[in-house]
């Protein structure tokens, strides 16, 4: 058996493996609507922790992590910079949202702002789901991209990038059409435990290799390159540019409708706030991950690769010397990052696809619990398969296509801060703010000319913020309640 064959052996007995958990987790799920989004909102907390952590590290943190590590060098930090404040972020918002999904039965994002901004025809519902697809479907895009990549590496183009996106892709269609949530939670305890061990062993044992140690990298480093351990790195990310990826990437974080519809399925709020507290332990990942991205500086110093999203695969599978039986093992945990992350794409955007875009369709008006779950089951496979099809129109850089997605997104938080802390915030303010953020946003991205280097998306929040705050304060005021206050 040649190596190839082994490798893909592995990864496909690996896929076999997490489809057989998924699908088993249907057993004794509720049949409604409710059990198939939210798990019957009685997550606990070692299942919510390992799906939290899914949902943040991807396809993005095996391959566009140490990508930024290898090409850019010390602005790479800037991840996990941003992830130590998410979590100051989910901790300040997460119990409101909680309490208020449970106590009203919400199981979108823009059910929730929707109640706090009623509006005519539930219009402001309309453009935040709207708003929510077109964020999340480049993300799922990444995941999707990610596992075809990484197929077509390790098995040496015996899978080639369409197969192995396809194949991922269908796997994860499968359990998440058919167990939800509960499939999601299994299958990310398992992959999960899978991505930490891979993630530590490929780290330290790569650097070790062609190093001797992670010190002796650093050294070679310093003297060899010593651009890529400074500000603004080998190939220029200003401090602009860095300190809103941060800022966006932070804030951000709470406003993925993802991760926001998860804080409706936890227990308690005290399971919610467990979970934040460990959270740092499933961050601790990227480190070893970084560390294959800035040991491929010198390593592959006269041979640049392409796209600086391979570094890992190439150091994995063609420099260092790993037999082929772990390369398996290692794909396999590089694809348990990007499949754990699209099935929760891929549930959060078919719910919001039949619950916040269709109900204003006709046809889908007054629908039946009962017709609502066959149709959110069926937006999972038409949501999967859109994805599937961008992956394969070769897009962009991952972090580019991350940073894209968050800018979007970010976009509902000003409107989220009003709802849960300021009186005086207005449907009015909430609506076209929302509305002028994300139309710039989307402009900078595509004109590629921010000002002072600034991430589109956080030029976007600047004047969505603006605009949201003027219009409010100026705008009429009956209540000296918040509007997530009114809701109680």
């Amino acid at each position: 058996m040649n190596d190839s064959t082994l490798i893909t052996g592995i990864t496909l007995a690996y896929l076999l493996i997490v489809l057989i958990v998924g699908l088993k987790a249907r057993q004794g799920q509720s049949s409604s609507l409710e059990g198939y989004v939210t798990g019957g909102r009685h997550m606990g907390l070692m299942v919510l922790f390992f799906i939290l952590g899914a949902e943040i590290f991807s396809a993005f943190a095996f391959l566009g992590a140490p990508g930024w590590a290898y090409s850019k060098g010390a602005p790479a930090l800037y991840i996990m910079a941003y992830l130590t404040l998410a979590v100051l972020v989910w901790w300040i918002m997460a119990p409101h949202i909680s309490r208020l999904g449970r106590q009203h039965g919400f199981l979108t994002q823009a059910e929730f702002l929707s109640a706090c901004y009623p509006s005519k025809g539930n219009i402001l519902g309309l453009f935040v789901g709207i708003v929510s697809i077109l964020a999340m479907i480049p993300y799922l895009t990444i995941q999707i991209a990610g596992a075809g990549l990484l197929f077509e590496a390790a098995t040496a183009g015996t899978i080639p990038f369409w197969l192995g996106s396809l194949l991922a892709c269908a796997v994860v269609t499968a359990y998440v059409y058919a167990s939800g949530l509960q499939g999601i939670g299994w299958t990310n305890l398992v992959q999960g435990i899978m991505m930490v061990v891979v993630a530590w062993f490929l780290g330290i044992a790569t650097v070790d290799q062609l190093y001797g140690g992670v010190e002796e990298m650093f050294r070679q480093i310093q003297q060899e390159a010593p651009e890529y351990l400074t500000m603004p790195g080998a190939n220029g990310m200003s401090w602009g540019a860095f300190s809103t990826a941060i800022l966006v990437s932070a804030l951000g974080c709470v406003m993925w409708p993802h991760i926001f519809m998860k804080f409706y399925s936890a227990k308690s709020e005290r399971t919610l706030k467990r979970a934040f507290i460990l959270y740092p332990l499933y961050s601790y990942l990227l480190i070893p991950i970084v560390f294959i991205g800035f040991a491929g500086v010198l390593a592959l110093k006269d041979t640049p690769l392409d796209s600086p999203d391979r570094v890992l695969l190439t150091l994995v599978i063609e420099v260092a010397d790993f037999p082929a039986w772990l390369v398996g093992i290692a794909l396999s945990g590089a694809l348990a990052a990007a499949m754990s992350t699209a099935a929760n794409l891929a549930h959060t955007s078919a719910t919001i696809l039949v619950r916040d875009v269709g109900v204003h369709l006709p046809a889908c008006r007054g629908l039946s619990d009962e017709r609502a779950l066959t149709l959110t089951k069926y937006g999972v496979v038409v949501v999967s398969l859109a994805a599937y099809l961008l992956a394969l129109a070769n897009p962009a850089s991952l972090v580019s296509l991350l940073l894209g997605a968050y800018g979007i997104v970010v976009q509902l938080l000003p409107m989220l801060l009003g709802a849960l802390f300021w009186r005086k915030a207005s449907r009015s303010g909430a609506f076209v703010g929302l509305a002028v953020g994300a139309a710039l946003t989307i402009y900078l991205m595509i004109s590629g000319n921010p000002p002072f280097g600034w991430t589109p998306g956080f030029c976007g929040l600047l004047v969505n913020t603006l605009v949201f705050v003027v219009i409010s304060w100026y705008g009429k005021h009956e209540t000296s309640e918040t509007p997530a206050e009114a809701l109680s």
